[in-house]
Parts: C-alpha cells; sequence; structure tokens
C-alpha cells in the first residue's frame, strides 16, 4: 500500500482515498478508516460527510490550507471536517470553531481536548462582535459551513472582522437553506455576483452527487 501526494498541502491519496496524516494516533471522529503505511497513521477523508473532500473528489484546482495556518471555522457541528482541517494546519496552526448548538459543540470539545489545535467557540456566527475578544488574531482564512439564507452576509460580516488582507475565504453554498424554491443553479449565480464585491473569485465546484445543492467556492479577499 503507497500513499500518493495530491496537489493540496499535507492531503495524499491512497487506493483511491482522500487522507491525511492523523495528528491524534488511534482516534477516529466519525466513523473513518484509519490506515497505517510505513509507521505514519492516515484518516479517510470521506466525501460523503465533509463538503472540502468532496470538491476536491469533484474537481476542485485551489485548496488553500497549508501547515501552520490560522483559520476561523463557521459551523464547526461536531468536528468532522475541523478534524481534518486540524490535521492539515497541524500543531503549528489553530482552528477558532464557531457552534451555536451545545450539543455538537460538546462532541467537538473532546476532539479539541486531544488534538491541542483546535478552540472551541459556541455562539451565533451571524454576530461576530460576540466572540471577537476570543479570537485573539486576524486569521488566514475564513471557513464558512452554516445553513441560514443569509449565508453569503454571514461570511462577509467575519471576513471584514477576522480575515488578514489579500486571506482566503471558503464557503459551501446551501442552495436550499437560501431559498427552497428557486432553481440551485439561481442561487449560486446570485450568491457569486455578491461575492465578487468583496471576493476574487480562485475557484468553484458543485458537489453533486456527494452533497447535493451544495456549490463549494474558494475565494481571496480584495
Amino acid at each position: 500500500m503507497k500513499t500518493r501526494k495530491t496537489k493540496f498541502s499535507r492531503i495524499f491519496k491512497i487506493d483511491n482515498k482522500l487522507v491525511s496524516i492523523n495528528l491524534d494516533p488511534g482516534e477516529k471522529v466519525y466513523g473513518e478508516e484509519l490506515i497505517k503505511v510505513n509507521n505514519t497513521e492516515y484518516r479517510e477523508w470521506m466525501p460523503s460527510h465533509s463538503k472540502p473532500a468532496a470538491a476536491i473528489k469533484s474537481g476542485l484546482r485551489v485548496f488553500p490550507l497549508e501547515k501552520g495556518m490560522s483559520i476561523l471555522y463557521l459551523g464547526a457541528a461536531s468536528g468532522t471536517t475541523v478534524s481534518t482541517f486540524s490535521d492539515i494546519v497541524g500543531k503549528e496552526g489553530i482552528i477558532y470553531a464557531v457552534e451555536i448548538s451545545e450539543k455538537p459543540l460538546h462532541n467537538l470539545m473532546k476532539i479539541a481536548e486531544r488534538r491541542g489545535n483546535i478552540i472551541c467557540i459556541l455562539n451565533d456566527a451571524r454576530l461576530p462582535e460576540r466572540y471577537e475578544n476570543l479570537v485573539i488574531e486576524k486569521v488566514d482564512c475564513v471557513y464558512e459551513d452554516v445553513a441560514d439564507p443569509d449565508q453569503i452576509k454571514i461570511l462577509i460580516r467575519n471576513c471584514e472582522k477576522f480575515l488578514k488582507p489579500n486571506g482566503y475565504a471558503i464557503i459551501a453554498i446551501k442552495s436550499q437553506s437560501i431559498d427552497s424554491v428557486r432553481s440551485p443553479k439561481e442561487i449560486y449565480k446570485k450568491c457569486l455576483e455578491e461575492l465578487k464585491e468583496n471576493f476574487e473569485i480562485l475557484d468553484k465546484v458543485e458537489l453533486d452527487p456527494f452533497q447535493k445543492n451544495h456549490l463549494f467556492v474558494v475565494m481571496k479577499l480584495r
């Protein structure tokens, strides 16, 4: 069994599976497979469970996460994708994980305690002023995966407050959360028009069939 590098930092392939080096050896987060190769343990990154993995499987060309980066993660849930981001940024990086619901955040806190590079924030991503004292630095990347009709405004508001100049923003646009009547493509078009006022679009890809009615967008702050 061999590992192959991808064009993305610290993301590999084993057979046809995306994997990352497990920062917390021996521990699974959501039932993913652990694979050992030459004394290094890798974690499967499942596109059915994680939108960035689905985006990469769907042909994404730009994914800017690297070792040592700081990330503001909006909509952290119980940590499925946060944990892989934790693998990628490593001990030198940090993730500020914002989640509005107590139960999933409680699960994430257990993961954060072991990994050491995740700060859990119980709060509402729509109101960044409520947690600005907890995000102690401007971040390299803001990632947003929030089911809310104002998804675009939430991303922009947080980027204005927390993102470094020329920093990256990534969003998983959920068309059904924005408007369940209009077609997804119509919604994507409108969202991209709004985003272009603040960001340079670097790449975008639809996530079907892995995650239905989602558009994954990678951007850079203008």
